[in-house]
């Protein structure tokens, strides 16, 4: 898969996985964008670890349930490492 097809994979995967995740994260598009290609990326590498498959093409329907997932855990950390580090700032002040 090329530069754009994993662009356009981490864009539609990190906004479906934004709107599956109701959490409060900054960012827009290009956050989303980030999310999506890093997520896709950290769940083709948690697969192809577990044997369970692997992100070889774009029109894959279990290429996309990977990067979806990856970009979904990635958006989960994210949040619990931001309300984490809020809720730290906050009982300091």
């Amino acid at each position: 898969m090329g530069l754009l097809g994993w662009i356009l994979m981490g864009l539609i995967a990190g906004a479906i996985a934004k709107a599956v995740h109701k959490g409060d994260e900054p960012g827009g598009i290009l956050g989303t964008m980030v999310v999506g290609i890093l997520g896709a990326m950290l769940g083709g590498l948690i697969a192809s670890a577990a044997g369970i498959g692997t992100i070889s093409s774009f029109f894959s329907l279990g290429t996309w349930i990977i990067a979806i997932g990856g970009a979904l855990l990635l958006l989960v950390l994210y949040n619990t490492f931001l309300t984490a580090a809020h809720g730290r700032r906050a009982s300091r002040a």
